[in-house]
């Protein structure tokens, strides 16, 4: 009985699909790596995840879409913007059959970076305060 390896990078996970879900799989990874320079790359959940002062944004791919998961505020921020995509509480589908909406990710990507250090400094202040207690 052959058993599916996990796998180890981002790289083995987009391997791992049909070449036209790779190719959008890629298109969807340059642009965050573009967005979000600082993100580290790593798989989480069976998932291929960015993570910046925690995770970032996920991405998967599925028979009829690739999910991007890039938490509940997004989905909120963004009601507008997502309306013609299928979401719900922290999940956006994007259909294989259009063309991934790179600039609309670019701006996910971009809020979530601001949000993660927005609250990793509060974070960091909250702590200070403490010690001076």
């Amino acid at each position: 009985m052959e058993t599916k390896s996990t796998p180890q990078n981002i790289d083995e996970y987009i391997a791992g699909f049909p070449e036209n879900v790779q190719a959008l799989m890629k298109q969807l990874r340059t642009t965050i790596n573009e967005t979000a320079p600082e993100a580290k790359e790593k798989i989480s959940w069976g998932m291929a995840t960015f993570a910046l002062e925690g995770n970032l944004i996920h991405f998967a791919g599925n028979k009829k879409h690739i999910g991007i998961y890039p938490g509940a505020e997004v989905i909120e921020v963004f009601k507008e913007k997502l309306s013609a995509f299928k979401t719900s509480k922290g999940a956006i589908q994007f259909p294989l059959d259009k063309p991934m909406p790179l600039q609309l990710v670019a701006e996910i990507v971009s809020f979530n970076v601001k949000q993660r250090k927005e609250e990793a400094e509060r974070r960091r202040k909250g702590k200070k305060k403490n010690k001076e207690e």
